[in-house]
């Protein structure tokens, strides 16, 4: 009987935001050669780095970086894209003899990654376009509403007021004539190239990451601090060709800023908004990482949570 070749490995660091993930990947890169592939939906984008918590470039000179500043923030980026951009990055860096370390928390670019979603359409300008007119007449629980008339297994697992989601579920409808859920359902398995260890950094006490959220949300909002993210969103805004209906100026806290910008809320509430749309961004991707009953969870609160990654990927590379 013959044996198969091993297959290379891939580390994929998971977790919510402000868990630790760009300090575990740095720890590993400095015991480990290895090159980050950020899987992030929003350090694609140039001129975005303060309401991302950009690696900074002292942190991207420690190793290479791979998917960050790769988009103007007026273009759009898919997990399709995401995923065969990535298939060619970890088999270019498994070629240098380094470890890819796949590093973030846009779930849907993991979950592509793993279980590809070949049968999704590519966006469509035009149609994205007329339903963001859509939605901006209408709203967002109108246009859920929409969606569970014609594919209700999607829009039960989506929030009324999740409409980026909604929009794309209702763009793939019009693309294919078919629910997004039918679509899903008919996916092939795929056999990736490489084994992917899947670590989720994970907090024991959410309270606890909540506080972490907060902190570094005031740090962003800092007005000693030049600049800050309100002058990063104005250096935006002042380009004339941005708005709310892009993906970029959806990302969480950029949003809440544009809106304070227009007149909306004062800044208290405008801190309040960025930490509770911050907040619920981490527990939709912990509801995410929940769904992988294979992963290595670590405690992203234990101060040896970094030295407990490289632990389990030294063990990994030794079997």
């Amino acid at each position: 009987m013959s044996i198969l070749p091993r297959k290379p490995l891939a580390i994929a660091i998971m977790g919510p935001t402000a868990s630790g993930k760009t300090a575990a990947a740095l720890a590993i890169a400095r015991a480990i050669p290895s090159e980050i592939i950020s899987v992030d939906s929003a350090l694609v984008y140039r001129g975005m780095d303060i309401g991302t918590a950009k690696p900074t470039a002292a942190e991207r000179a420690a190793a290479p970086h791979h998917l960050i500043d790769i988009l103007d923030p007026a273009e759009s980026y898919s997990a399709m894209q995401f995923r065969a951009t990535t298939l060619q990055l970890v088999d270019q860096i498994i070629a240098r003899g380094k470890l890819p370390l796949l590093v973030g928390g846009t779930m849907l670019y993991f979950k592509a990654l793993r279980d590809g979603l070949d049968t999704l359409p590519e966006a469509d300008p035009q149609v994205r376009a007329a339903l963001d007119a859509e939605a901006a007449l209408i709203g967002s629980p109108a246009m859920h509403a929409k969606l569970a008339r014609i594919d209700p297994d999607t829009a039960a697992r989506l929030k009324p007021n999740d409409a980026q989601r909604i929009q794309r579920a209702l763009e793939i409808h019009q693309l294919t004539g078919q629910p997004m859920s039918n679509l899903l359902a008919k996916a092939a398995p795929v056999d990736l190239p490489f084994s992917l260890l899947q670590i989720g950094l994970e907090p024991s006490d959410r309270s606890v990451l909540h506080q972490r959220i907060a902190t570094r949300f005031d740090a962003m909002l800092d007005p000693s601090i030049r600049p800050n993210l309100i002058d990063e969103v104005i250096a935006l805004r002042q380009r004339g060709d941005l708005h709310l209906g892009l993906p970029s100026m959806r990302c969480v806290g950029y949003r809440q800023t544009w809106d304070y910008l227009d007149g909306q809320h004062d800044l208290a509430t405008l801190r309040e908004k960025g930490l509770a749309a911050t907040r619920q961004l981490a527990k939709r991707q912990l509801t995410w990482l929940r769904a992988i009953p294979e992963r290595h969870v670590i405690d992203c609160l234990d101060p040896a949570a970094s030295a407990l990654v490289l632990d389990t990927i030294e063990i990994a590379l030794q079997t």
